[in-house]
């Protein structure tokens, strides 16, 4: 009887993932933006590329903090080893970019496999100061390591191969967007397969109560161990991007400044949606690029003014506010739609 109800309810878990499977029509048209920027925006694609690298290292986050409830506040750490993993590759001549995905994932989820284990005690306010102390050794090594990581004056001259040894990257970032929207693309894949899975639905059950999953079978300490891998690895990657796009690393990537306005982004985007993300990184970038064309003087005032009344009337994030209102509008609309039937 009992091995009866458990199969079918995994064959309920499996029904209900093969239809969250199915992409929306939103999605398609959302995916159909990257394409009309190509051609909408020619003379832009350095800015769009840090546009799709800003929202992939939001979406590393949204894995960790909006799907699994884990806050942190040096995410910039593994963005940073997957940047220095590609300049030190590329100044000392391996110049294949993706191999340097690659190794810049393995390195940076390394070190998230490592801290994570600093995570599994404490409270929340216990795993903010550990995740911000990680990232700020990173920074003081980076810093004192001349020899290596150039500290102050960074890693120029990175050299970079083309892509599958036929696409160069060009000075006016068109190879570079591309690229970056296409592994932005899979990555995002991955993580909604993984999300709509009996793991993300687990990640779910965890942020919302973690004392009570155990008791229903749930391995609550190697589920985070897991995904804050995972979401280091996406950051790593992240970082990578951003030096190969730019052949330059400073210590500019392990900055705190990076993992605050990480933070803002998801938030400001809505986190634990994985569009948020993205969406968080489409604001922020263009608001920082704009504001600082317009008034050099005190452009930070008014980006911080803007994303302040953001947050504050819109708490669930651009994309959490926007579903909330859909939401709001059905239900209103089934309300009326029963009160004339029974009238």
């Amino acid at each position: 009887m009992t091995t009866s109800i458990r199969g079918a309810a995994n064959a309920d878990v499996l029904t209900r993932f093969r239809r969250s499977a199915h992409w929306k029509p939103l999605e398609y048209a959302f995916w159909c933006l990257p394409v009309a920027a190509y051609f909408a925006f020619p003379g832009n694609y350095l800015l769009l590329s840090q546009i799709a690298i800003t929202g992939l290292f939001a979406l590393s986050l949204d894995l960790i903090f909006g799907y699994a409830g884990v806050i942190s506040l040096g995410h910039a750490a593994f963005f940073g080893v997957g940047a220095y993993t590609v300049g030190l590759m590329g100044s000392h001549g391996w110049s294949d970019p993706l191999l340097g995905l690659l190794l810049a994932a393995l390195f940076a989820g390394i070190v998230g496999f490592l801290s994570s284990f600093l995570l599994l005690r404490g409270s929340d306010l216990s795993r903010l100061m550990v995740t911000l102390g990680v990232a700020l050794m990173f920074f003081e090594l980076a810093n004192k390591l001349t020899r290596i990581t150039g500290g102050v004056d960074g890693l120029p001259g990175i050299t970079i191969g083309p892509i599958l040894g036929v696409f160069d990257f060009d000075m006016f970032g068109r190879t570079g967007y591309i690229y970056s929207v296409v592994v932005l693309f899979v990555l995002f894949w991955l993580a909604r397969r993984l999300v709509r899975s009996p793991f993300g639905q687990s990640l779910r059950g965890i942020r919302m109560n973690a004392l009570r999953m155990p008791a229903l079978g749930v391995p609550v300490n190697r589920r985070l161990v897991k995904i804050y891998t995972i979401g280091a690895a996406y950051a790593g990657v992240a970082g990578a991007l951003v030096a190969q796009t730019n052949q330059f690393v400073s210590l500019d990537v392990l900055s705190f400044q990076r993992s605050a306005d990480l933070l803002l982004i998801l938030i400001l985007g809505g986190a634990g949606h994985l569009y948020g993300g993205l969406i968080g990184a489409v604001v922020f970038v263009v608001l920082h690029d704009q504001l600082s064309d317009l008034n050099p003087q005190y452009w930070q005032f008014w980006l911080g003014l803007i994303l302040v009344l953001l947050v504050l009337f819109a708490r669930g994030g651009i994309l959490g506010t926007a579903q909330q209102w859909i939401e709001s509008r059905r239900q209103r609309t089934q309300a009326r739609q029963r009160a004339g039937s029974t009238s």
